[in-house]
């Protein structure tokens, strides 16, 4: 196969790593846990079950983050002031009353083992990066909103949306994309990238899919 056969080469990065995974995009926002929390339909011990499961994933990326800052490709996109884990465990304990951190999520566990996986790739980290942390400053911002309101729109408990550090969400996912789009990554490496953000999308779906199989205990 030659270039001239491969069109999504003369896309941005960013736009091949959206285009790429659309349809694993879709299946997860569709799982019913997802449409169950954006319809404010989940209760307080669905969410902090939701967010125990997000710490398991959130730790693994961070800790790989930290191992992979020095790398010149990851250190275009690690930046400290994305990290969530501080603000998940705060959040747990506001709607746990101070219960565990802890959960037994199989789906959750299998994601956080993908994610070390990536150690010592820059492409895969930069997958991985890029699934979760520009879906919290895209539709986390919306979530955030949301369950705001379901949960009686004090602001409390809903850390991990807040992005103290961003002022301008917008500006900073432009300069984001730049950012993913000037990386210097050949065909091969691009696909991986691609095969990885469509991975962490398939890891998300499984995490969602075993939520919705509790919604008798999880629904408002």
């Amino acid at each position: 196969m030659t270039i001239l056969d491969r069109p999504e080469l003369d896309l941005p990065l960013s736009v091949a790593m959206r285009q790429g995974s659309m349809a694993q995009h879709t299946d997860a926002e569709n799982a019913t846990f997802t449409s169950e929390l954006m319809a404010g339909r989940i209760n307080e011990a669905g969410y902090a079950d939701y967010l125990r499961a997000l710490r398991v994933v959130y730790a693994a990326l961070e800790e790989l983050g930290r191992e992979m800052a020095g790398d010149p490709v990851a250190a275009q996109l690690h930046d400290p002031a994305l990290e969530r884990l501080e603000a998940i465990e705060a959040d747990i304990a506001h709607w746990s009353g101070g219960g565990t951190l802890e959960t037994d999520s199989p789906a959750a566990a299998a994601y956080a083992a993908r994610i070390r996986a990536a150690s010592g790739s820059a492409t895969k980290f930069v997958a991985h990066h890029y699934t979760r942390y520009l879906g919290d400053l895209s539709g986390g911002l919306a979530i955030g909103r949301i369950l705001d309101r379901t949960y009686g729109g004090t602001g409390q408990g809903l850390r991990f949306y807040d992005f103290a550090s961003i002022e301008r969400p917008k500006v900073y996912k432009d300069g984001y994309r730049e950012r993913l789009d000037a990386l210097p990554l050949d065909a091969a490496q691009r696909d991986e990238v691609v095969a990885e953000v469509q991975e962490a999308f398939r890891h998300n779906q499984a995490l969602f899919d075993e939520l919705s199989g509790r919604m008798d205990a999880y629904r408002r």
